[in-house]
């Protein structure tokens, strides 16, 4: 290494790894409005996003591309988690760098804060997207993901990934906090298959606390499934912040109110980052918010991060019979009684998701 590259903070080479991007509008006097998530910052030349990863110079946005921010992963795509999306298959998993929250209790704080807090120490890794198509193809995983970091603010990236995948006929998915806008969902659509957001809760004062707004993600996740995306929503249930009755009840009963077949998946915290002061989520707590969801007419609902500890809430049944369909622990199926067509074997109910 070069004295010259030696004395390079993060952001000279985050700032190197870029191109013009394409989710913005050019304003006068050199500024520009972004629309990759829902700040939708109004950025003056010279400046930076809320992100800190896409930024103005000249009245040009540029955006990050040709690097990951971590090694490549391949994971379960249970642990995404998709549990309606081909089961016990490999989903290969990449992020890049920054956030446009800076949640607390983020448990991939060393990515998606690497730029805001100096103890991250992620470093990009130059690679193309055939580089990553190319590992999932030689590892047989059907679905490429976007994550780690947050995706909405790298999706020109994204989607120049996604467009590789999908000449290779794999399925491509987003793990999102759903600080989404009308127009980066009508960008990605062509090329986005799957979409889980994590819905944080049902209190916008928290929301503000954790750098976002609820209304934004509550349109976000209206539009996802009118646009026809699949999509799974978690609520990661921590204590003392998110987890009343009285809001799990609301999350319940909004996302109800969007689609019965919607899969909600509430799992329990772990302390993280600068969220250490209190415990575990109890896995009564988890078993108590299933049984919310299931009394405000949601048909698929799963209690997670507590592997074995919640009976029978991490299995898939048919709304329509109660047949047993897809039995896990934790990220591992044990048993797949799904039709090839994704219908229960008893009562030929078609299931939601996405099986093939």
């Amino acid at each position: 290494m070069t004295s010259t590259t030696a004395t390079l903070t993060l952001k000279d080479i985050l700032t190197r790894l870029t191109t013009e991007g394409e989710l913005y509008e050019k304003l006068p006097e050199q500024r520009v409005r972004c629309y990759a998530c829902g700040h939708r910052c109004l950025i003056p030349e010279g400046r930076d996003g809320i992100c800190k990863v896409r930024f103005n110079r000249g009245g040009v946005l540029y955006v990050p591309r040709g690097y990951i921010g971590t090694s490549l992963q391949l994971d379960p795509v249970e642990k995404k988690p998709f549990f309606h999306v081909l089961p016990g298959s490999q989903a290969l998993s990449f992020g890049m760098l920054g956030c446009d929250y800076h949640c607390g209790y983020c448990q991939n704080w060393i990515t998606s804060q690497a730029i805001r807090d100096p103890k991250a120490i992620a470093r990009p890794n130059i690679l193309s997207p055939e580089d990553i198509v190319r590992c999932a193809l030689d590892y047989d995983a059907p679905i490429v993901t976007s994550t780690y970091n947050e995706p909405l603010i790298t999706s020109e990236w994204a989607v120049e990934v996604f467009k590789v995948a999908r000449a290779h006929g794999l399925k491509t998915s987003y793990v999102s906090n759903g600080n989404g806008t009308p127009e980066v969902l009508e960008y990605l659509r062509p090329w986005l298959d799957l979409y889980k957001v994590d819905l944080k809760g049902f209190d916008d004062k928290n929301y503000r606390k954790l750098g976002g707004q609820l209304q934004t993600v509550v349109d976000t996740i209206q539009l996802l499934v009118q646009k026809g995306f699949w999509v799974e929503i978690v609520t990661l249930i921590v204590p003392g912040f998110n987890d009343s009755d009285e809001e799990l009840r609301a999350i319940a009963r909004f996302l109800a109110g969007v689609s019965r077949d919607i899969p909600w998946h509430v799992t329990a915290f772990h302390p993280d980052y600068k969220m250490a002061d209190r415990d575990w989520t109890p896995a009564k707590t988890l078993l108590h918010a299933v049984e919310i969801g299931k009394t405000e007419g949601l048909n698929f609902v799963y209690a997670g991060n507590v592997p074995g500890r919640v009976g029978t809430l991490e299995n898939t049944y048919c709304p329509s019979c109660k047949t047993l369909l897809i039995e896990r622990v934790g990220f591992e199926v044990l048993a797949n009684r799904l039709g090839p067509d994704g219908t229960c074997p008893t009562c030929i109910t078609r299931i939601p998701g996405v099986w093939s």
